[in-house]
């Protein structure tokens, strides 16, 4: 299984909206692809206060390649919302991992 997982740090008043807007467009939108498995939102609970809140947004892939084609077709689109949404109150960064 491939794990695709992107942290995003947001500002503290857009926080509740944020959330609300991943779980009810984003998340149903990227899962509409047909390529991940599931999905998870976290947040940090053990972060330096910066003023903002993390969110940590988890991707299940069952192979590389579905996440490869999720990259090459769907990804850039889907976080061209997020920008238009929320455009500079938020940054992210993307982790890839493997379960061993």
């Amino acid at each position: 299984m491939i794990l695709y997982n992107t942290t995003y740090s947001v500002a503290l008043e857009t926080g509740p909206d944020w959330l609300r807007w991943m779980k009810t467009f984003q998340l149903p939108a990227i899962m509409a692809t047909g390529l991940p498995t599931g999905h998870k939102i976290r947040r940090l609970l053990t972060e330096l206060d910066n003023g903002g809140v993390t969110y940590s947004v988890q991707i299940d892939f069952a192979t590389l390649d579905d996440y490869e084609t999720y990259q090459q077709n769907h990804a850039n689109a889907l976080q061209q919302r997020i920008q238009h949404r929320f455009g500079g109150q938020f940054v992210f960064f993307d982790t890839l991992l493997e379960e061993v």
